[in-house]
């Protein structure tokens, strides 16, 4: 992708990016309209080479330059002319408020909000932005849960930076759609499932995005640290105010859970348990430096077999709810090609999905969608994400799917 170099003024405290932000090698760092919360923030975006890529670029310098040609004309000072920021050239007639709000956007803006949410969550305001942040999950998933599921699956597997939120995000996610298959479960336990779902590591949020980057195992230390993670979270999540039993009991026992029936269980262990299997699923979906994405049907069966490698009902729930190949995931297709699902299909075997390599193993100029349904097109197994290199431009799958 080529790129062009831009004056760290693009980015303000306090206002959305007005255009995408890259590094040198092509690599997003900050999505259009995502805003840049803090002072903290906008100084580590800029402390490197911020780079956009020449379509918007291009967009930019046009606005630079009818904004000029506009304050020339109106008789500005050449003081004021020569101030003009080129942040607010681009928000002077947009304004945050107008920014699109595509899901490509709403997804990066919930990453980068829930990040700063459970980093230092505030016993004064904690439970309410957590509310509003779980309301705001829900009803993206529910707008479109394929598309959901395209955007998480393929950021978690992709990149591994942010992995904390990023994680909390599928999950939760995973543990809606899989709970709707369960008939016992309420709309009351679904909404303590959201929040134990987004809170279940927040004693380790930080702790977990270094994980996710080091190459070496957990020392001593770090490993005492995620042993307790999640009695600590209940200690954080009752000091913010948390008075929930279902929420709490969730990510009390969310690595401590037994297999069986879910019915043989409290309210409170059943949420417990899906959790349990989604994070198994999310986590095996997820690029760390030390080890390698598996191919989502992989992932898929941790989940599915439990620690008896007997069919697990919460398991079965999250395979219900996604397919064996969920959106975002990679597939090999019996023509050869390599694909990307976009949605899930009418049976778990036939996705709709779109082939980003040839049978001769390089990338098609195009993403292009196949049925299969077909004999030539059908799935035969999932691909690990690092099999695949190739860029996917995320917002022309989503203009596919």
């Amino acid at each position: 992708m080529p790129v062009i170099q831009l004056p760290p003024e693009i980015l303000r405290t306090g206002h959305p990016a007005p255009v995408s932000v890259r590094d040198a090698t092509g690599h997003l760092l900050l999505a259009k309209g995502v805003l840049v919360a803090t002072e903290e923030q906008r100084q580590r975006l800029v402390s490197r080479a911020l780079y956009v890529d020449e379509l918007e670029g291009d967009l930019l310098r046009r606005a630079l330059a009818g904004k000029l040609d506009s304050m020339l004309r109106q008789n500005a000072k050449l003081g004021h002319m020569a101030r003009a920021e080129v942040g607010e050239v681009v928000m002077g007639t947009s304004g945050p408020a107008a920014v699109a709000v595509d899901p490509v956007t709403a997804w990066a803006n919930l990453q980068m909000r829930g990040r700063a949410l459970l980093q230092t969550p505030a016993p004064a305001d904690f439970l309410a932005k957590l509310d509003r942040f779980q309301a705001e999950v829900l009803a993206l998933t529910e707008s479109d849960a394929d598309r959901a599921l395209l955007l998480l699956v393929q950021a978690t597997c992709s990149d591994a930076h942010h992995y904390s939120v990023t994680h909390s995000l599928l999950v939760a996610v995973l543990c809606e759609l899989a709970a709707r298959q369960i008939a016992s479960f309420t709309p009351e336990m679904r909404h303590s499932l959201r929040c134990a779902a987004l809170t279940m590591n927040i004693a380790m949020t930080t702790l977990q995005d270094q994980l996710a980057l080091q190459e070496e195992p957990p020392a001593p230390q770090q490993r005492a640290l995620i042993d307790n993670h999640a009695d600590r979270a209940v200690v954080c999540l009752r000091q913010a105010g948390v008075t929930d039993a279902l929420w709490l009991e969730a990510v009390e026992h969310h690595h401590a859970t037994t297999p069986g029936p879910l019915s043989g269980q409290s309210a409170g262990l059943q949420l417990a348990r899906l959790l349990q299997r989604a994070d198994i699923f999310s986590a095996r979906l997820s690029m760390r430096r030390a080890r390698p994405a598996l191919a989502a049907s992989a992932a898929i069966k941790a989940a599915y077999l439990d620690e008896h490698q007997q069919a697990d009902e919460a398991g079965k729930a999250i395979i219900q709810a996604t397919g064996i190949y969920p959106p975002g995931s990679f597939v090999q297709l019996s023509s050869g090609e390599v694909a990307v699902v976009l949605r899930r299909g009418t049976h778990a075997k036939t996705p709709k999905v779109a082939s980003i390599v040839s049978k001769s193993g390089t990338p098609l100029v195009e993403p292009t969608v196949r049925d299969t349904r077909l004999r030539p097109h059908d799935v035969t197994g999932g691909v690990a994400p690092q099999e695949v290199r190739v860029r996917l431009n995320m917002e022309k799958l989503l203009s596919l799917a």
